[in-house]
């Protein structure tokens, strides 16, 4: 499992919240394998007052919110319950697409294979809003606004569109590749490429909401190296 110290990724802090940037491949609950070290068991470690107000999958790196008492766990809990917890992500997926406030509104199921799934019959309502920020010459970088909260739902509702998140082999993501994009590439010979980003590309970017005191909590987590470094090279390479 990663290495993951709990005090370097914290980027938010008052009296009742505290919020960090979850690095990708650290889970925000127990390992099945026993390992001590998800994001639940580091901030008991550093604080035991502290609970997780929700949840982030393994793979997906960002803003995760804990609350220091159980007055403001509640209040998270509310808000995220009523839909009042603005939720921002960012995905670099493959091909061109240019959303404009774009609804995508598709039931999801979660099948025994732990995947999910459109399902009309038996899915549970699912929406998210998609905005394209960037477009490159093969890929997109996009900003979801989830309503609901399913398993995979951005995964799944990207994919729904033909705009697989890059890396996400679970819903037909490719592997991005550097030599695709940058001219003269070269590699030595006993070496074999790797792709630009190996998990993945969704950060949770951003968590909006009214606290306690009715201040508006905008909390920002920029993005991890890998997603940085990956979309940078877009940038430069990957060119229309």
């Amino acid at each position: 499992m990663k290495k993951f110290r709990f005090r370097e990724h914290i980027v938010f802090e008052n009296e009742n919240y505290l919020a960090i940037n979850k690095p990708a491949g650290v889970s925000s609950l127990h390992e099945r394998l026993g390992e001590a070290n998800s994001v639940f068991e580091q901030a008991k470690r550093f604080d035991e007052n502290l609970q997780l107000c929700h949840r982030l999958d393994k793979e997906t790196s960002g803003v995760l919110l804990l609350s220091k008492s159980k007055i403001a766990y509640t209040h998270a809990a509310v808000s995220f319950e009523k839909r009042k917890v603005e939720k921002t992500y960012h995905a670099v997926v493959d091909g061109i697409h240019d959303f404009e406030n774009f609804e995508i509104d598709l039931p999801l199921i979660t099948t025994r294979s732990g995947r999910s799934a459109v399902n009309k019959q038996k899915g549970k309502p699912s929406k998210t809003i998609f905005n394209t920020v960037e477009s490159y010459g093969h890929h997109t970088l996009v900003a979801c606004n989830p309503i609901t909260g399913r398993q995979h739902q951005i995964r799944i509702h990207l994919a729904s569109q033909g705009a697989a998140i890059a890396s996400d082999h679970t819903y037909g993501g490719k592997l991005p590749y550097l030599s695709r994009y940058k001219k003269n590439f070269s590699l030595r010979k006993d070496r074999d490429e790797r792709p630009m980003i190996s998990r993945f590309a969704l950060h949770a970017y951003s968590l909006n909401f009214i606290g306690i005191n009715g201040d508006d909590l905008e909390i920002v987590a920029e993005y991890p190296k890998d997603m940085a470094v990956f979309v940078k090279q877009l940038r430069k390479f990957d060119g229309k």
